[in-house]
């Protein structure tokens, strides 16, 4: 008798699993999850690798059209608006992240609101077969993470790989495919998958996540025209198993006795933009310059020996001098000195003017770097611990385990709806932000998800940046 296929129980799990399937809190996490994505992906529409990757996208027409969130003049095939929006979601390094390490959102949702728009408005797709099709390719990338032991460590080599694979079963669930064709779905992403660490902390890591939307979105598309690929791609060390070092696939359960992975592990919303390891670093920081500053006082530089991390090894993190916002993201000095000097981080903080001040290039130059053995890269284990040494003999050393905004410590939902209203009120009306959040928190009640990417068509003239700032600012210091 064969083996049985692991693709094959993919397949199975993802044609089968129904709306009744999803629990109270599945659906309450996933919106949340959907909440913070539309946010940092309308904030995501200001930076400069979003124009860049819209830019290019508009070489493609089609009759068949999606929109770009918060530019109603912008619409594109719905395969390159789920790329578009999928690195605006990332291009700041400001969405949700799960463990073992992935960024579940932003290959998933891009697909899905470019979806319910494109198809045939009969018949319609609820707010229920969103979150169904969603929490389908959330899934997905859950399970396979889980089959290598290299992929509950912070990744060394490669990135959003699973997100391809999320993506294509997320588009295979809303389209209804056929166990084969979801098959040949995941074998096809799987030729499509691949983004390597090396391009950490540079703009084209920002487009690992709109590839994976979009070649995710294409293997779906390809399948239905009935491109084949290999079958057993997930049971294969040459298949999915080639990204790592050691695979170990493993046949999912059958439907009657599935448990949704959401259900047991919740997500990191992140405070402000930046890698997040980075955030033990800030959350440590900020207990520090409680010894140090009094009142509104400035920070004695001028006192300060040395800064020492004791922070797990994480080579593409490790920036003692970072050049660019996105090497400041991913720069554990650089967060460290920022929350120092300032007290808050927020995403002006990684600005380039920011970055280059005299007084955090100072700071820079007084950090050095520790990896104590039980400290691993391991997003489930790693912690921070510093120690700030001045000029007179005095020591201040805190550590922090957690932060706020941790799945093991979750932002409220007032705090993760500010959020949203901080990064989404520049691009779209106070009103516009205002039902977008309540429309997410009735979401399986919407007979028709398209309702949501009609909201994102609604800009605004744009407004102080202050304003969002001053949210930012109020989040993180009531964490505090």
């Amino acid at each position: 008798m064969p083996l049985k296929s692991v693709t094959e129980s993919f397949a199975k799990v993802i044609h089968g699993l129904k709306v009744g399937h999803l629990t109270d809190r599945v659906i309450q996490r996933s919106k949340r999850m959907v909440l913070d994505a539309l946010g940092v992906g309308l904030l995501g529409t200001s930076t400069e690798v979003f124009h860049k990757a819209s830019g290019y996208s508009k070489i493609y027409n089609s009759n068949v059209s999606s929109t770009v969130w918060g530019q109603p003049e912008l619409r594109l095939p719905p395969t390159y608006a789920a790329f578009v929006n999928g690195v605006a979601i990332h291009s700041m390094d400001f969405d949700d992240t799960w463990y073992p390490a992935t960024h579940p959102s932003g290959a998933v949702l891009p697909v899905l609101m470019a979806l319910s728009e494109a198809l045939p408005p009969s018949p319609k797709y609820s707010g229920l077969d969103l979150l169904l099709a969603f929490n389908v390719g959330t899934e997905v990338q859950g399970r396979l993470l889980s089959f290598a032991k290299e992929a509950y460590d912070i990744p060394k080599r490669y990135g959003e790989m699973v997100g391809t694979l999320g993506s294509a079963a997320a588009a295979s669930k809303f389209f209804g495919l056929s166990v084969t064709e979801c098959q040949e779905a995941l074998a096809i992403a799987v030729s499509h998958a691949g983004a390597p660490m090396a391009n950490a902390a540079t703009q084209t890591k920002q487009l690992h996540m709109g590839n994976a939307a979009r070649h995710g979105l294409e293997a779906a598309f390809l399948a239905i025209l009935g491109l084949q690929g290999n079958k057993r791609v997930l049971d294969s060390e040459t298949g999915f198993g080639a990204f790592y070092a050691n695979y170990s696939p493993k046949v999912l359960p059958d439907l009657d006795s599935h448990t949704w992975l959401l259900e047991k592990q919740d997500v990191a919303f992140k405070r402000f933009p930046a890698h997040l390891a980075t955030h033990w670093v800030a959350d440590t920081a900020a207990s520090v310059r409680r010894h140090l500053v009094t009142d509104k006082a400035p920070l004695p530089i001028d006192r300060i020996e040395r800064i020492l991390l004791r922070i797990p090894d994480v080579q593409y993190v490790n920036r003692p001098f970072p050049k660019s916002e996105h090497e400041a993201r991913h720069s554990f000095q650089y967060v460290a000195c920022a929350m120092l000097l300032d007290g808050v981080i927020t995403v002006p903080a990684f600005h380039k003017h920011q970055i280059n001040r005299p007084q955090v290039r100072e700071l820079l130059g007084k950090v050095e770097l520790e990896h104590p053995r039980d400290n691993l890269p391991n997003f489930n284990t790693l912690y921070c611990e510093m120690s700030v040494a001045l000029k007179d003999g005095a020591v201040f050393t805190e550590r922090s385990d957690t932060f706020y905004g941790y799945w093991r410590k979750p932002l409220s939902q007032k705090d993760l709806q500010e959020k949203f209203r901080a990064n989404s009120c520049r691009t779209l009306s106070c009103h516009t932000v205002e039902r977008l959040i309540e429309t997410v928190e009735n979401l399986e009640d919407l007979e028709d998800c398209s309702v949501l990417t009609t909201l994102l068509k609604e800009t605004s003239p744009p407004k102080i940046a202050s304003k969002s700032i001053y949210i930012l600012n109020t989040i993180y210091h009531l964490s505090l």
